[in-house]
């Protein structure tokens, strides 16, 4: 389910001045199809968005940077198994759990990712430690999970990431690969012209965090 909800406030800061600060979210790119959605799935979805929502929000209005708030909101969506980041992120193909998260801080151009880790409770805790405490941009696989554990990252088992929907519908892609009922197989997209179950309903994309704090600095991040 996409989900795309924005908090604002405006704060006086001196003689009639007002700072705007922001915090908007999302919580997937694409959509599922809602039909398929139970009303108390619908629910759970909008809870989870309004928690990390304010979580975001409550870091700017205590005073934090934007990047605390990016950070805090991203974390509440990567610990819930209903979107696909961290706990509940799709497999790849092999039956794996390899998640990516990026963040960026607006006021100094500075940027963080990793790619590809599959023992890192939170990504974006790692994209941040990247960003703060390394010369490099980005890091990826084992290289990125022993630089995120050193630096107080969070690491867990494999298995934690792993759900039994997210599970089942890998099992259902599969079946309709070797059926030749899928649209893209392992390789790529396939033909246009070969029938089967279309993939419209099967974006599921990321999930992301925009801030605006008190000092008008903007900051931004996404895992997957």
């Amino acid at each position: 389910m996409s989900g795309f909800l924005l908090a604002s406030c405006d704060t006086p800061v001196s003689e009639g001045q007002h700072t705007k600060y922001v915090m908007v979210i999302h919580g997937g790119a694409g959509t599922i199809n809602k039909e398929s959605m139970t009303p108390e799935k619908e629910q759970a979805y909008k809870e989870a968005l309004t928690e990390a929502l304010q979580a975001g929000y409550n870091q700017i209005k205590e005073g934090h940077a934007s990047l605390d708030a990016v950070q805090a909101a991203i974390n509440v969506m990567e610990n819930s198994p209903l979107f696909n980041a961290g706990k509940g992120a799709v497999f790849t193909h092999d039956g794996r759990n390899e998640l990516d998260a990026s963040i960026m801080d607006g006021a100094t151009l500075k940027a963080g990712a990793v790619a590809g880790v599959t023992n890192l409770k939170n990504p974006i805790n790692a994209a941040r430690a990247v960003m703060d405490k390394s010369e490099h941009v980005m890091m990826v696989g084992r290289g990125a999970e022993i630089f995120a554990a050193a630096n107080g990252c969070d690491t867990v088992p494999p298995s934690y990431f792993f759900t039994q929907e997210r599970w089942d519908q890998l099992q259902r892609m599969i079946s309709q690969e070797e059926t030749g009922h899928a649209a893209y197989n392992y390789f790529g997209p396939k033909s246009s012209s070969i029938s089967g179950v279309s993939d419209k309903d099967k974006k599921f994309g990321t999930v992301g965090a925009v801030a605006l704090d008190k000092s008008g600095n903007l900051a931004a991040g996404t895992s997957t």
